[in-house]
């Protein structure tokens, strides 16, 4: 799909749940209200779905290190990768918005020597994710490195 084809402004939140309230909240705020999640930070990332090629927006916990933001795809321990991140698998072109900046970005899957150099920064924001973890073996929950495209700055 090329990138024109791809409509980033509209894309499908998710279904209603605390999920969807804390979408509506960062969005309507520009990040003000839902940046800070529990205590930590949270990005909305934007994926193309790989079946339907429409654009489909999920709140996430990130780490930064330098130029590069770190997310978890942790499903909450599920036996399978989530959505988004197999979206990203088949098209790593997504959109993020950390607080009131709104990015284009390529994502791509930690390596393993980054994903053991990010674990524990991403469970020390999030403890559970170990949970997650052990819940989801023999499934390794991937770490995934977002990388602008133009800076963090651009739309």
């Amino acid at each position: 799909m090329q990138a024109l084809d791809v409509d980033w402004d509209h894309p499908t939140d998710p279904r209603p749940g605390p999920q969807l309230d804390h979408v509506r909240a960062y969005v309507s705020t520009a990040g003000a209200d839902g940046h800070l999640w529990h205590g930590v930070p949270t990005l909305l990332l934007t994926t193309i779905d790989r079946a339907t090629g429409r654009t489909v927006r999920t709140p996430l916990i990130y780490g930064e290190d330098a130029d590069r933001l770190i997310v978890v795809a942790a499903a909450y321990g599920a036996p399978e990768h989530p959505a988004w991140y197999r979206n990203l698998a088949a098209d790593p072109e997504v959109r993020v918005q950390v607080g009131a900046t709104v990015s284009r970005a390529l994502a791509r899957t930690a390596t393993p020597v980054e994903r053991e150099t990010y674990w524990d920064m991403m469970t020390g924001l999030w403890p559970a994710y170990e949970d997650d973890q052990t819940a989801a073996a023999p499934r390794v929950i991937p770490l995934v490195i977002i990388e602008s495209r133009n800076g963090w700055s651009d739309r």
